[in-house]
């Protein structure tokens, strides 16, 4: 299988993520393309062989029930009989089509070897299976893209304590199939996230951080990585719209630079590669600062008590060598301002005090440390206002290059503490 990458720091093409078709996206094209399609797996499921080859010779009861049953044949909970279809069979059907450059015997073929890969494999039993705790900290969803998809993260990191004998028992050859099986079911999990119907998500973001991903272990977790990846683009097509690859190693993308150029000419954004001091601003192009998790440079926690998405995010840029001063007002005594602040790759000095409206008041230092490069959890503070004031948050960028600041803040009434120690 072809790799086609590109470094999440280029400029050329930034404006264009979608992936380049091999042929031209004419509309006509793709229409006729999917009424034949239809057509042939609609024949296809009458003719009995959308499975594999056609029996002959049926009896008229099999006949009869196969046609009773032809409603029945799902795809991710999507009906396949275009005569009867779900609101979302033609988006799957297409992607499969736009799999194959919509050549619709090809994806016809791949749609049956999906289906009898699914069946062999029991993919639709898959969920209720049970792995072992082994990877419940290696794979999760969390939170959605700029365009509502879902993003699901693979953290293999996770994995570097992991003593080697069990390493390699876990990935040998006589479990293989058994991580495959957990690959597989982390897809259908995220599939159920999906809505094939019209101007629903109907594709996923994959995250994937080789933070830590380095060892005597490393050549045998990329190996099975391979075939996780031969099972993806095979039985999951258009399922996974961007592949993001994180805190690569820059041996590792130096060769598979190299590699993947001398393969093909031809531009793909299919999968980006980000080294680690472009992670934040690599994923801050596809996930907004809400939604990006706070160690990767976002404003996101898990299970966060003070703020949700839906709180409004304010940006600045901040230019090379520049400062800028960040002003929350606070006229309302007794209740407290809660804030968070990141900067996209840090190094800078960062400052924050309350300034009181009275002259006669003293400043107070709330923070004021120097914030270095390649750091990427954002900061979080409070402050109870017992007199008029502001909040002011001074940022002064030390780096030759420019800037994005996220922040947020918001207010809630607070019943001082002190106060109950006093009934």
């Amino acid at each position: 299988m072809e790799l086609h990458i590109r470094e999440g720091n280029e400029k050329e093409h930034e404006e264009n993520y979608e992936e380049p078709l091999l042929v031209h996206e004419d509309e006509k094209l793709i229409k006729r393309a999917l009424i034949d399609f239809k057509f042939k797996v609609e024949d296809a499921m009458h003719g009995n062989y959308l499975f594999g080859i056609p029996d002959t010779h049926p009896c008229h009861n099999q006949t009869t029930t196969e046609i009773e049953q032809l409603n029945e044949i799902k795809l991710w909970g999507v009906s396949l009989m275009p005569s009867k279809p779900h609101e979302g069979t033609d988006t799957l059907l297409l992607k499969f089509l736009k799999s194959k450059n919509y050549v619709v015997h090809e994806a016809l073929e791949k749609l049956r070897k999906t289906l009898a890969w699914r069946k062999e494999f029991k993919a639709d039993e898959i969920l209720e299976e049970n792995f072992g705790p082994e990877f419940q900290k290696v794979a999760y969803l969390n939170t959605v893209d700029k365009e509502g998809r879902p993003v699901f993260y693979h953290v293999y990191g996770d994995l570097k304590d992991k003593p080697m004998q069990y390493l390699k028992k876990m990935i040998s050859e006589e479990n293989s199939d058994k991580f495959l099986r957990w690959r597989a079911q982390q897809m259908e999990k995220c599939i159920k996230e999906l809505n094939f119907e019209p101007g629903g998500a109907d594709s996923l973001i994959q995250v994937i951080d080789w933070k830590d991903f380095q060892g005597p272990h490393t050549k045998e977790l990329r190996s099975v990585y391979r075939k996780c990846w031969t099972l993806l683009e095979e039985y999951y097509p258009g399922i996974i719209h961007q592949y993001i690859i994180v805190n690569v190693p820059l041996r590792y993308y130096v060769s598979q630079s190299f590699s993947s150029r001398l393969i093909t000419h031809k531009p793909s954004n299919k999968i980006i590669f980000a080294r680690p001091g472009k992670v934040t601003e690599t994923l801050l192009r596809f996930i907004s600062p809400e939604n990006l998790l706070i160690e990767y440079g976002g404003l996101k926690r898990i299970n966060d008590s003070e703020f949700s998405s839906e709180h409004k995010v304010f940006e600045l840029n901040l230019k090379a060598h520049a400062s800028t001063h960040i002003e929350i007002r606070a006229p309302e005594v007794g209740v407290t301002i809660v804030w968070d602040v990141t900067v996209v790759g840090w190094n800078v000095t960062y400052k924050e005090e309350f300034i009181p409206e009275d002259e006669g008041s003293y400043q107070v230092l709330l923070q004021d440390k120097e914030k270095k490069g390649g750091e990427r959890q954002c900061v979080r503070n409070s402050y109870y206002i017992n007199e008029g004031g502001m909040i002011s948050i001074f940022i002064h960028n030390h780096s030759n290059k420019c800037k994005k600041v996220f922040y947020r803040y918001k207010t809630k009434p607070t019943f001082p503490t002190y106060l109950l120690y006093k009934t």
